[in-house]
Order: C-alpha cells, then structure tokens, then sequence
C-alpha cells in the first residue's frame, strides 16, 4: 500500500527544493541546534538512543525537532526508524500499525519494514494490521522529511497509539523489545508528540516543566498521573511511555531534555500556546 502525504503544503511545503531549505533552516534557527550536522556510519543492532520530538508545523516546531535529529544524524542511522505516534483522527485500532508498502513525502518514498511490524503484532496482545488510522495522522508524516533529508537508506514501522494507558504501553513495549531481540535488527524508536495546548504562556511553562521532568526521570508512571492530575493537554504521552518503558528494557535508563519552546516564542502571541520538546533516552 502507497501511503499519500496528507499533509504536505499545510504542515511542511510540498515543493521538495523549499522542504530542504526549510529543514536546513529549522537546524540554523536561533531556537535550533545552530548548524547542520553530517550524516555519520552506524554498524552494529544495539542503536544508542531513542527520541522524543514534536509534530506540529516546521514553522512552529521544526527548530526544537532539529535537537533530536542531531543527535540520530550525529549516531547514524539505524535499518529501520519505529516512529510512534498519538492517534489525532479517531479511526483505527488500540494500536494501528502499518505492516506494508511505502510512505511518499516530497522528498520521496520510504519503504515499511513488514518483517519488523509483523513481528511486533505477533508479540503483542493489542497491535493489530491497520491502515485508516494512518491515512490522515500527520504526526508520523511530518518526521519523515527530517530523515529523508540526510539519507534514503532507511526503513520505518509506523504506529499509531489509539489508546493511551499502561496497558497499552507496556504491551506494545515488550512487543517492539521482543521483536527487535528476534530479528537483530538495529532500530530507533521515534516518540512522536507535543506537549500543552492553548494554555497561556505561564500556564504551559508550569505544566509541561511538570512532564519534561517526569520525562528526565524515566518515570513513566508518574508521567501517567500528571497527566490526568492536572489535565495535562499533552497529545503523545503515550508514545512517550512506551518508548521510556522500552529505553529501559534496553538498559538505556537516561534521558537528557535538549530543547523545549512553544508556539508563542515563533508567533509572539502567548496568550494560546503550544508547548514542544525534544529529548533522548540513552
């Protein structure tokens, strides 16, 4: 199955000249890494790190995402990029993993690692085949260009958390650790989120200080409760879980936060802001 853009010329141009100066630009903005970073070799299946980066317009978020992917571009890629996601649209499963095809972005296609998503539906409980919770999600879409940019020579396993709880995460965990243990496969996990939404700008700084430090501490549990305790609007707290949950299973037990800002830092208005974030588990 080809999946189609769904947000190319809204969240990130759709012209393939601008989509790489506009990534460029996102790595030299003053709220970005301040240069772009050359591609480095990886070899081996134990991949250092995981990320944690947000989704929204690269206007908005491009600069804080470009904290993360220095750091994979710094470590090389891996053979394949497990890009979790919240799931936006409401269609789909518990968790909607896309096991076939290629992804089309601008820069061009990216092809699925079905021998990965199989895997990972066979080990869990909950993941089931699924496609419709993928065809208007843009916030696995929107990392791709980020990746394409430095190279082609990579694979992805696209999944979308429909339901977002301990169970869920910790199922898809064991499932993603279980399968990679199978295959031997080297692999990054991608935590695809963004943080408050329309708070004030005092408001989401207080709040999301509150999850960036449940985040540095690998607690994901305590993550969980903030969350629901004070109605944090966090979209990809899931993704996050998960892939803490599974950072650790893989005895990488430390994350460094790398950049934090919101949307009223790009627009100046910060009466309604959206909080981002970009971090490691290492």
């Amino acid at each position: 199955m080809l999946r189609q853009p769904a947000v190319a010329g809204a969240f990130y141009p759709d012209d393939p000249e601008k989509l790489a100066r506009l990534i460029e630009s996102c790595f030299l903005d003053d709220s970005g890494v301040g240069y772009i970073p050359e591609l480095n070799s990886f070899e081996g299946s134990d991949y250092p790190i995981n990320v944690m980066v947000p989704h929204a317009g690269y206007q908005y978020s491009g600069a804080i995402a470009s904290h993360g992917y220095c750091e994979i571009v710094k470590n090389g890629f891996p053979e394949v990029f497990i890009i979790l996601s919240p799931n936006h649209t409401g269609f789909g499963s518990e968790i909607s993993i896309f096991n076939e095809g290629e992804w089309i972005t601008p820069l061009g296609s990216v092809k699925v690692d079905n021998e990965f998503a199989d895997s990972i539906i066979e080990f869990s409980n909950i993941a089931s085949a699924e496609f419709t919770a993928h065809l208007r999600e843009h916030s696995i879409e929107v990392q791709l260009p980020f990746l394409q940019y430095f190279s082609a020579d990579f694979k992805i396993v696209p999944i979308t958390i429909g339901k977002q709880d301990f169970i869920t995460s910790s199922d898809l965990s064991k499932a993603i650790f279980e399968a990679g243990n199978k295959l031997n496969k080297s692999y990054c996990v991608i935590a695809s989120t963004d943080l408050s939404h329309f708070n004030n700008q005092e408001r989401a700084n207080k709040v999301d200080g509150f999850v960036l430090e449940d985040i540095g501490e690998m607690n994901e549990f305590k993550l969980f409760e903030e969350v629901v305790q004070y109605n944090i609007t966090m979209c990809g707290y899931g993704p996050v879980m998960t892939t803490i949950s599974l950072s650790k299973q893989c005895n990488k037990n430390d994350c460094d936060i790398l950049a934090y800002g919101t949307s009223g830092d790009v627009t100046g208005d910060f009466t309604s802001v959206v909080g981002y974030a970009s971090g490691i588990f290492k």
